[in-house]
Parts: C-alpha cells; structure tokens; sequence
C-alpha cells in the first residue's frame, strides 16, 4: 500500500517576518522622535518656571505640545512616505538598466559579476562559472548586482505607504504619553514627576520593541533608548530654565 507523501513542515514566512520586522523598526523610529519632540516642550516649560509661564498652565504646555506633536507626525509620516518611494523608484531603475546592460553586452557584465563572486570567497574558475550561468537570467544578475555592488535591496514587500502610517501612528501615540499628566492635572511639580516617569517607562517599552525588532543585546537596547531620550530632555530642561529662569 502506497504510503501518502509527507506534507513538509511550514517554519513560517521569512518575507512576513522581515516585513514585521521593518514595521517594528518604523515604531522604534516614530515612537522615540515623538516622546522627544513632545517631552522637550514639557521639560521646557517645567525648566522656565516663570510667572507667566505658570499663568498660562497647563493650556500652554498642551497647546504647544499639540501643535508640534501633530504637525511634526505628518512631517515624519509623509517623509517616509516621499523617502521610500524614491528609493523603491530608484531602484526599479537601476534594476531596468542593469537588465539592459546584459543584454547589451552580456560579456562585461559577467565579469563585473565574476568580480564580485571573487570578493566573497569564490575561486576564480567557479566565479566565472557562476557568472556565466547568471548571466543567462538577468533579473536574478541585476538584483545581485545592486545588492553587492550598491546595497540597494528589492523593495517588494516594502510598502511607502504602510511605513509612513507607522511612523506616524507611532508618533502621535508615543509622543502623547508625556502629554498626558496635563490633561487631568493642574502643572505643578508633582505633575511634571509624573510626566517623566510616564516618559521614562514608555522609552523603556521602545527599548524592548528595537530589541524585538534588531534582536540586539536587551541591556544595550532599551539602556541606549533611554539614554537617547534623557539626554534631549535635559538639553530641554536646561534651555527652559536659562531663558525663562
């Protein structure tokens, strides 16, 4: 009796996962850019300290906020947007005419391929020979070229659209968190403590989500994120309290 043939075993998609990968990257990327932008006007205003800075309250710090929280989103949003687009436009490109170089002259093209066979460990002969068969699928030789011999990848399963959304629901979310504290309380300096450490604990979340998404040492991770965001907050404090103080 025929045995039926084993199904292999799914170990999941490497596309999907470098897809979320990137994705985490863009909430790194918003996410801190946001918790700075916003945090700098809190810790400015907490650094001022002057009457009319206290006279207006908690309005200013959230007007303030706001306004660059918001405007500064869509900026990052829409320069990712722009940013990916052209490097993907960019790469289709090159792409077409590198595929058109080796159908010109497909020769030269070998060698050039050939070369960059022999700068990765290939002996010469199996480097031509690599080459050689490349050259019979351009496609496959042209995305290799600009891989090895630009560091341009194929953005495929990059979507300019889907990063600038990230990056600027990253901001917006991220950078409301030191907002926060204002909207219910009166400022104060109790009310700034605990805007530093709602900040505080949301750098440490985007420490953890770099290391989800570089798989870099968690120590270093969340420790360089945290240190990111303490430096800028108190450049912020610094400058509020020389000018307003």
């Amino acid at each position: 009796m025929t045995q039926p043939a084993q199904q292999p075993v799914k170990r999941g998609d490497p596309s999907a996962l470098a897809r979320t990968q990137d994705h985490l990257k863009q909430l790194v990327y918003g996410g801190n850019d946001g918790i700075v932008t916003t945090f700098a006007i809190v810790a400015g205003f907490a650094g001022a300290g002057s009457e009319g800075v206290a006279q207006i309250g908690a309005l200013a710090v959230l007007v303030f906020g706001l306004a660059n929280l918001f405007a500064d989103a869509v900026s990052m949003g829409f320069g990712e947007f722009l940013s990916m687009r052209s490097q993907n436009d960019l790469y289709h490109q090159r792409h077409a005419e590198h595929i058109r170089r080796i159908a010109a002259d497909p020769a030269t093209e070998a060698d050039r391929m050939a070369g960059l066979l022999r700068d990765r460990g290939l002996s010469p002969a199996d480097a031509a020979a690599g080459a050689k068969l490349m050259s019979t699928h351009p496609p496959l030789m042209a995305d290799l070229t600009l891989s090895w011999g630009f560091g341009m990848s194929a953005p495929e399963d990059a979507s300019p659209v889907m990063n600038g959304l990230m990056t600027f629901l990253s901001f917006v979310v991220f950078g409301a968190v030191p907002l926060s504290p204002y909207f219910v309380l009166d400022p104060s300096t109790t009310t700034f403590m605990l805007s530093v450490a709602m900040t505080l604990l949301a750098l440490v979340a985007l420490g953890l989500l770099r290391w989800i998404a570089t798989r870099d040492r968690l120590p270093r991770a969340v420790a360089e994120t945290v240190a990111v965001g303490t430096v800028c907050a108190l450049v912020a404090y610094a400058v509020g309290w020389i000018v307003g103080g």
